[in-house]
Formats: structure tokens, C-alpha cells, sequence
């Protein structure tokens, strides 16, 4: 069964009742909160991911609430926590649909050590990964939602998911994070977006995520092979340029990226040389997403 199946008044309820539990990628979240807007912002993202019943296991347990009954009313705001355990700061009650994503980055990257965990969009089309490892500013998650809105199945915008098992790529399709003047610069690329409501005086700034495309959602426990390793970088006004990376600059670069690299020891080293030796290796800068786009449809033949 999807969530768009269900009615808000549904959702809301099963929130309330600490029982709406989700299948995100490989991951099954169980999520809980009274707040209204937690349910408007899932209806309007995750329509496309199915409920999963209640014996399902379940990965994270997850809650979005007021720290007192005090702060539900007087400068209200909101907690996220994980099994109890509450991770970060509150943050004001408007916020409380862009915590629950932040907290799930958290979730995933702290407790999935089975995989190499890579700060970096990722997308696949004919069957080939393109990884785009990036910093705040770098335009990952740009570039990232101007692929996937032209076709490309997005596997995350955020963390690549590299199993040291097989080495693949899997994937954890979640709406797409946007900042700031991205939001308009992605309105402005596609008019086939569904974008979520814009949260605003965040630590980022203003935030709206991109609802990923249903095909990506069904997908979502389907690997790819990694074949590009590309680390973009958004420049005012400059040309759109490719620029090939030795393997071995690329391995430091990729190691720096890397949310459990020191974790995984000697197999954290074996995955990421494993990765650099999969992949074309290229540092690329751009301003233009539509030259953007065209060039990686091209080196994906």
C-alpha cells in the first residue's frame, strides 16, 4: 500500500498513534508526531513510498515532538529523536518537517556501517552510477535534482551508499534538498517538479525538497554499478568544463567525503580504492545546468 492511498486524516492519525512506518530504499522508518504540517509534507514527498505493516522490523524508530507541553504554545519547537535518544538542539515548531530529514541523514549515516557512506548526490541512467561528491555551495544537490528531473533515477541526493559486501550502489530515494537560490534555479529548469513548502530562517536558509519520481521510489532496493566519480563544483558565469582527476588525487578527495571512513578501518581503504579503480575520475565546473545535463547524457552512452 503507498501513502497516497491514505487520507491526511489517516496519516495523521497513524502518526499520533506512533505507527506510520515507511519503506525508504533498503530502510523501514517507523515515524511518530502530532504535528500537522509532519503529515502534509509526507503526503506531498513520499506519496509514491509504500507502508509496511506492523511486523515488519524496523530500522529507525523515529519522532518529531515538543520538548515540553510549555513549548508546544509559548515559542513553540520541536525535537527529533531516535529511539529515545534526541541527537540535536530543538529547533523552531515551523521547522519540523525539514528536522525530520535532517534526522534522518543521521540516522542512516550513523547506523549503516554495512556500507561505505559517501556525502554525494548519485544517480544512475544505462545502468551507470554517477556519484557527484560535494561540500555545502559545490551545487551537488542542484545538479543533482536537474538530472533527476530530466529523466535520471535518483538513488540519493545526499549520501552514497557503497556495500563493502558487493560494491554497489544502493539506493535511498528521499526527496531532494534544495537551498536558498536553488529553489528558484530548479522552478525555474523544470515545470514538472512537485516541491514541497518552503521552510524558511533555517540554519541553511530557506530549505524545499523535490519530490523524487515514482520510478526512482520503486526502485529504491535496486543497485547500480558505480562508472563515474565526479566532483562538481558551481562557479558564477563559468564555462562547463570536465576536467579528468588522477585516480589517486581522486582517492584523497573521495576519503574526505566519506561520513564512516576511519570507522571501517582497513575495509573503509579497500572500498574506496575498490570505488577510484570502478571509476572515470573527473573534477567539473559549471554555471549552466542545461550544458550540465547534455554533457553527462552524453558520457552516459
Amino acid at each position: 500500500m503507498k501513502l497516497a492511498t491514505l487520507s491526511r486524516k489517516e496519516v495523521i492519525h497513524s502518526l499520533n498513534r506512533k505507527r506510520l512506518r515507511l519503506k525508504i530504499g533498503g530502510f523501514n522508518v517507523c515515524l511518530s508526531s502530532p504535528i500537522p504540517e509532519v503529515a502534509d509534507h509526507l503526503l506531498c514527498l513520499y506519496g509514491a513510498f509504500e507502508v509496511v505493516d506492523d511486523e515488519a522490523f524496523i530500522d529507525f524508530y523515529t519522532s518529531l515532538a515538543s520538548p515540553s507541553k510549555v513549548r508546544r504554545y509559548f515559542r513553540a519547537q520541536v525535537n527529533f529523536s531516535f529511539d529515545g535518544y534526541v541527537p540535536f538542539k530543538p529547533l523552531p515548531y515551523k521547522q519540523a518537517s525539514a528536522m525530520f530529514e535532517w534526522g534522518l541523514n543521521w540516522c542512516i549515516a550513523n547506523h549503516s556501517h554495512h556500507y561505505l557512506v559517501i556525502h554525494a548526490a548519485v544517480v544512475e541512467r544505462n545502468s551507470q552510477a554517477f556519484i557527484f561528491p560535494g561540500t555545502p555551495g559545490s551545487g551537488k544537490s542542484t545538479l543533482c535534482a536537474a538530472l533527476a528531473c530530466s529523466g535520471w533515477r535518483l538513488l540519493s541526493d545526499e549520501m552514497t551508499l557503497l556495500s563493502v559486501a558487493d560494491g554497489l550502489v544502493y539506493p535511498v530515494p528521499r526527496p531532494i534538498s534544495l537551498k536558498n537560490r536553488s529553489l528558484d534555479v530548479i522552478r525555474n529548469f523544470s515545470s514538472n517538479i512537485i516541491m514541497g513548502p518552503v521552510v524558511k530562517d533555517t540554519a541553511k536558509g530557506a530549505v524545499g525538497h523535490v519530490r523524487p519520481s515514482d520510478e526512482s521510489v520503486d526502485l529504491g532496493e535496486v543497485p547500480a554499478k558505480p562508472a563515474k566519480l565526479i566532483f562538481p563544483k558551481y562557479l558564477e558565469n563559468s564555462n562547463t568544463d570536465l576536467i579528468p582527476l588522477s585516480k589517486s588525487r581522486a582517492l584523497l578527495k573521495i576519503a574526505e567525503n566519506c561520513f564512516n571512513y576511519n570507522i571501517l578501518g582497513v575495509q573503509g581503504f579497500k572500498s574506496v580504492s575498490d570505488l577510484i579503480d570502478a571509476s572515470d575520475c573527473y573534477e567539473f565546473n559549471y554555471s549552466c545546468l542545461e550544458e550540465a545535463v547534455a554533457l553527462f547524457a552524453e558520457l552516459a552512452h
